[in-house]
């Protein structure tokens, strides 16, 4: 009998436990994950991944004592209608903070203006639908400024009346400083070099580091509570 008794008390111990790992597993990860959709900005056209500003990027966030992963899927020639496409597959896993850097390669295109709103709003919508908490950066751009026509301003507004909609944060020009310069891009004039994706870190990380340090902020009261 007493056996029987110290069998049913282990099995009971041994359920408990294997009940209590996933959920002690969960609570004790503090890791917050970023997740940036671009174009070849973000994905380093011509340098390596590591010299592109979402990775320097995390090195600022790991030297600032916050617990991020961040997921760059940025693409080279990235259109705002083919990070729309491509986005489900990113949604997969809960996303604290999101990136949206598209729209220069539509208006490159001459992409209608409404069009190229529609798509970034769609993709916010669908990144806010999987993840009601998250937070929404968005990153500004402008189109040179060869003649100042209606295109040209409707293009450069339409990040600041995303932001306004959907109470997001705004990068106001992420190549700011950069943009023009010859020393900070490479020969095509387009694209920052590696000197030059160093700045746009720091146009990001601006807007981004009190961004971080309230979800990590609001990820320790949880954890109080």
């Amino acid at each position: 009998m007493n056996r029987v008794l110290k069998l049913t008390l282990l099995a009971f111990l041994v359920f408990v436990n294997a009940q209590s790992i996933p959920v002690i597993a969960r609570d004790s990860s503090p890791i917050k994950r970023t997740l940036v959709l671009g174009d070849s900005l973000s994905a380093g056209f011509g340098l390596k991944s590591n010299q592109a500003w979402p990775a320097l990027i995390t090195d600022k966030l790991r030297a600032a004592g916050l617990n991020f992963e961040i997921t760059n899927a940025s693409q080279t020639g990235g259109t705002t209608a083919g990070g729309l496409e491509r986005l489900p597959t990113h949604l997969k896993r809960k996303i604290d903070i999101f990136i949206l850097e598209l729209g220069i390669n539509d208006a490159f295109r001459g992409v209608p203006i409404a069009q190229v709103r529609n798509n970034l709003q769609a993709i916010i919508d669908m990144v806010k639908a999987r993840n009601p908490s998250v937070k929404i950066m968005i990153a500004g751009m402008r189109l040179p400024n060869y003649t100042e026509d209606d295109y040209v301003f409707a293009f450069g507004q339409l990040y600041a009346d995303l932001t306004a909609k959907n109470n997001a944060a705004l990068i106001p020009y992420l190549l700011e400083g950069v943009g023009g310069d010859p020393s900070l891009n490479q020969p095509d004039r387009i694209h920052p070099n590696a000197a030059g994706q160093k700045i746009l870190a720091e146009n990001v990380w601006r807007v981004l580091e009190p961004i971080a340090r309230e979800v990590a902020a609001g990820q320790t009261a949880a954890h109080v509570h």
